[in-house]
């Protein structure tokens, strides 16, 4: 009876581990299937992790057919392999789905704002549909028409419409009680507070309205030279809405070579506007405020080259993915402080707010934003060398999970997944160089900003040139 009882036993645990090695054995198919869809691994890895994960099965399988204690290890081991499996899966799913999420951008959002004085009484649009409104004919009319017509539909009514040659007289008209609310693009906000002291404080925004235009897809073969585009932005809310770019960075890649030039523009340079600003010029920030497009167009012009790439980064990501890679080592050309953080000649070993820090001062410089641009180049550097080591496959998964909401690009999951299958398939290190554009200042009138003098830098052309040689040199080199 005795021994009956323990072949019974015996036959319970080979039963439960036989499943749990069933289950085993489903895992490692679903994790070879999204690996295999995800595009990211080359496929003689997903051949060897074929041949382990189908020997651990073999194993764990064949243990339970054993008549000892060893299958009791056995079922220990699946079921330990099985976890693992499980958490592999989960977290490639993940990545391929913010991969997903964050590529493949194809429109830019325009917030129009209906702004009113910060101690104004109305709640809400409606209880302000007897105001006098005030809007600026100059720029952005498309987007002003629309928002016009969206208020006017809001509130039911044809509107009290004041019109202004330009956004600062529509600002100031509001400011002096000419005018109840102000009609404009929230995008020029930071050009209202170059110039018009603690504006922003004295005003509150009473209605937004997103417009949504698409961005038409570039044609490029991401196994070939190309050059993508870097925007800083500092927006508070969805990363896809329209923005002065104080980081503009042009990425010239051949993946063949394994070359990198990382060419610095400054926010200030004095440039036309594509489409837009006609022969009049503007700083080169402002062109984000049109779009993204208009910012690569930009660009294109100045360089005569083509752009077909964009990547935007709000300022807040940095911190993240400096942080999730554990700190960077960045070269600085001199000693300063900035932000409460001090910066040493030499290598420095920077977290996420000194990154942050390092990239963003200026005026501890004489050249101001020239080294700046230098500045931003080392810490994408920087980010790039320890990106493409293997410390990323430990913290992929984090970085991914935190930049979602502050990184948007026009390349799609698939090209990003075969750039990553391409690095590992190689393995082979990237060289990095970097030039930065140069230029006099002065202070001139601006498209965007009307006849308001603002700072500016005017294109050194002989830097513009040999800046277009060095691209070209990248991109054709064998």
């Amino acid at each position: 009876m005795e021994k009956h009882n323990q072949s019974k036993k015996r036959k319970g645990r080979h039963t439960a581990g036989k499943f749990i090695a069933l289950i085993q054995l489903l895992l490692s198919v679903g994790l070879i299937a999204v690996v295999w869809n995800s595009g990211l691994l080359p496929a003689k890895y997903i051949a060897s992790m074929v041949i382990l994960l189908l020997v651990l099965f073999g194993l764990c399988f064949g243990i339970q057919y054993v008549k000892s204690k060893l299958n009791i290890a056995g079922v220990v081991l699946s079921a330990l392999i099985s976890i693992c499996l499980a958490a592999g899966l989960f977290y490639t799913m993940q990545a391929a789905q913010i991969m997903k999420d964050v590529g493949g951008a194809s429109y830019k959002t325009d917030n129009m704002i209906v702004v009113v004085k910060k101690d104004d009484p109305a709640a809400n649009l409606l209880a302000a549909k007897n105001y006098r409104f005030g809007v600026q004919t100059t720029v952005d009319q498309d987007n002003n028409q629309k928002m016009v017509e969206d208020v006017q539909k809001v509130i039911g009514r044809d509107m009290k419409l004041e019109e202004y040659t330009t956004l600062q007289e529509e600002a100031e008209a509001l400011l002096k009680g000419r005018i109840d609310a102000a009609i404009y693009n929230e995008a020029f906000n930071g050009i209202l507070e170059d110039v018009i002291e603690d504006y922003s404080s004295e005003v509150r925004i009473l209605y937004q309205y997103g417009i949504d235009t698409p961005i038409e897809p570039e044609e490029a073969d991401i196994e070939k030279p190309f050059n993508i585009y870097i925007s800083g932005i500092d927006v508070s809310g969805p990363i896809t809405t329209n923005s002065r770019s104080d980081v503009n960075i042009i990425m010239t890649v051949n993946p063949k070579t394994k070359k990198i030039l990382l060419t610095t523009t400054p926010r200030d340079y004095y440039v036309q506007i594509p489409g837009v600003s006609g022969e009049q010029r503007d700083k080169l920030t402002h062109a984000g405020i049109y779009g993204v497009d208009v910012s690569m167009d930009t660009l294109e012009h100045l360089y005569g080259i083509d752009i077909s790439y964009y990547a935007r980064v709000n300022f807040t990501s940095l911190i993240t993915i400096v942080d999730a890679l554990g700190g960077i080592d960045v070269y600085s050309d001199y000693d300063f402080k900035a932000m409460g953080y001090s910066f040493k000649q030499g290598i420095n070993h920077l977290g996420g707010e000194e990154s942050l820090a390092f990239s963003r001062e200026r005026y501890s410089f004489e050249s101001g934003d020239n080294q700046r641009g230098k500045n931003q180049e080392a810490v994408l550097t920087a980010i790039l060398q320890k990106a493409m080591s293997p410390a990323i496959l430990t913290s992929a998964n984090e970085i991914l999970r935190n930049i979602g909401d502050c990184v948007e690009t026009n390349m799609t999951q698939d090209e990003m997944s075969r750039l990553i299958n391409m690095q590992i398939s190689d393995g082979t290190a990237w060289t990095i160089e970097s030039a930065a554009a140069t230029g006099k200042g002065d202070n001139q009138g601006c498209y965007s900003s009307g006849s308001q003098l603002l700072y500016v830098m005017w294109p050194d052309e002989s830097s513009v040139q040999q800046i277009t040689e060095n691209m070209r040199k990248i991109r054709e080199e064998q």
